[in-house]
């Protein structure tokens, strides 16, 4: 499929969000800023958070929420690609975070939960009731890997709920057009899963030897990394390996990949006034791209 180049020379950029006023933000995960990409391709930092914004959303009252890795990856550059790997030393822990989009002010909203340090917040959703849904990816270090865990949180740093733990690098998250489910994939399994939800924050004990519902995988060597839902109810997982975007139809076998040249593709979201203008990051190469997409991306509860 075609498509369109944004922006380029970016930083391992991941997280977009497609504003209002017809911009995208995304987040320089290597270069520990949020920027602002115009519709002409200009760029403008929106705030300097340091660490690792990871994945963002507009919340409730207008601000940008960030999950931010604390720097929870090291940079290689090979074949002309930027790759992240290990942990550097000394990586203390991630946290969630509260950007003011005109200021830049960074207020930090949740470090821990229960008294346990949030390790790599991931990505990020809002439900309808005005709390979200975050992934922490764990750590990976060159002795070995810690697991991941699904947290429900509300915008105002009051509470902060871990819904599952013990997953294998929770990555992408989203909800459903109905708001009673929850999808997340995992990166190094390669597999998209959904969680029933009983009421904002609370999810239906899922029987049996898995976390949630397998929804599927892709056909072959992959890893997955963020997500974003179709209108209809498609899950749209951003590809590593195979570079692009697989789409699942839940309930049904039904899977198809769109082709990207990078083959880190890490995060895709809608904008434009049909929500068919669909925006990725080829964070391999550095790029924000945007293409027409075949159906609307689902208008988010929020946006700024």
């Amino acid at each position: 499929m075609a498509f369109r180049e944004l922006a380029s020379g970016l930083k391992f950029p991941e997280g977009p969000a497609a504003m209002d006023d017809g911009s995208v933000v995304v987040c320089e995960i290597a270069a520990g800023r949020i920027t602002r990409v115009k519709a002409d391709g200009r760029t403008q930092t929106v705030a300097r958070t340091g660490g690792g914004p990871n994945g963002l959303a507009a919340g409730p009252d207008g601000a940008l929420y960030v999950c931010n890795n604390g720097g929870s990856f090291s940079y290689v550059k090979r074949q002309g690609l930027t790759i992240p790997g290990h942990a550097p030393e000394g990586h203390a822990g991630g946290r969630i975070e509260r950007v003011d989009i005109s200021t830049g002010r960074t207020e930090v909203l949740y470090e821990s939960c229960d008294g346990q340090r949030l390790i790599g917040p991931n990505d990020i959703v809002f439900d309808a009731h005005g709390g979200f849904w975050f992934t922490d990816y764990g750590r990976g270090t060159k002795s070995g890997r810690t697991h991941g865990a699904l947290y429900y949180a509300r915008a105002d740093g009051s509470k902060i709920t871990q819904v599952l733990r013990e997953l294998i690098t929770p990555n992408g998250v989203g909800l459903s057009p109905d708001g009673k489910t929850v999808y997340y994939a995992e990166t190094f399994t390669g597999r998209l899963w959904s969680l029933p939800l009983t009421r904002p924050g609370k999810a239906e004990k899922v029987e049996g030897f898995t976390p949630g519902i397998f929804v599927g995988a892709f056909p072959g060597l992959a890893y997955f990394d963020s997500l974003g839902v179709q209108a209809d109810g498609a899950v749209c997982v951003a590809t590593i390996l195979a570079g692009g975007i697989t789409t699942f139809w839940p309930g049904s076998k039904r899977v198809k990949h769109t082709s990207l040249p990078d083959p880190l593709i890490t995060n895709i979201c809608w904008g434009g006034k049909n929500m068919k203008t669909a925006y990725i990051t080829m964070s391999g190469t550095g790029k924000l791209i945007a293409m027409d997409w075949p159906k609307p991306g689902l208008r988010l509860n929020y946006s700024a």
